[in-house]
This record gives C-alpha cells, sequence and structure tokens, in this order.
C-alpha cells in the first residue's frame, strides 16, 4: 500500500490515493487570502487526538512546523477559506483519515 494525500486549494477538497488509485475524497477548508495554505510537499509528522480548541476532533502536524491537518469546531467553515493556513475537514473525516494513514504520508497541497 503507497498511501499518500492530494490537497486541491481551488477545489478545496482532499483526496487519498493508493498509488494511482482514488481510495476518498473529502471536502475541506483551506486558508485565507491572508493566510494562505502552503503549497508544496510535505509528510504527516504527528497525531493528536483532541487536541482542544478549533482542531475539533484530530491533528495531523505537517512537516511544514505550524501547519496541519486537522477537524474543526466550525463544520460550516467547510468548503470555504477560512482556516490560518492549515486544512480543516470534518471531525469524523479527520478521524478516519488519521487512523487511515501512518506517520510519514506524503501530502502534496497545490492549485
Amino acid at each position: 500500500m503507497t498511501l499518500w494525500i492530494d490537497v486541491s486549494v481551488p477545489k478545496r477538497e482532499l483526496t487519498l490515493y493508493d498509488a494511482s488509485e482514488v481510495i476518498k475524497r473529502y471536502p475541506i477548508a483551506v486558508g485565507k487570502m491572508l493566510t494562505p495554505t502552503p503549497r508544496g510537499n510535505y509528510m504527516i509528522v504527528n497525531k493528536e487526538e483532541n487536541p482542544g480548541g478549533p482542531y475539533g476532533d484530530m491533528w495531523m502536524g505537517l512537516s511544514k512546523p505550524h501547519y496541519g491537518i486537522h477537524g474543526t469546531d466550525n463544520p460550516a467553515s467547510i468548503g470555504t477559506e477560512a482556516s490560518q493556513g492549515c486544512i480543516r475537514m470534518y471531525n469524523e473525516d479527520a478521524v478516519e483519515l488519521a487512523y487511515t494513514v501512518p506517520l510519514g504520508t506524503n501530502v502534496y497541497i497545490h492549485n
């Protein structure tokens, strides 16, 4: 299994792949104009359940410090430009993704 994550900022969509096969697509929120989601290639370097605050039920930290994929305490924000640069998911989606992908999973964020 070669799992990796593709994040399309303009589509506001996170896609989980196994090699070239789509496993699942998730709706997301991305960074606001003044705090954009960073483009590039990163890895998931840590996970934390129930991190508290605006991070919802799950945090997956990226290899770019201070950025991650996480749940949200504001589900109405999904599908919008709302974050400080992180990738927000519905809580149940963030938990599902975190239990599916191991640490070290590649994350490709692009326009």
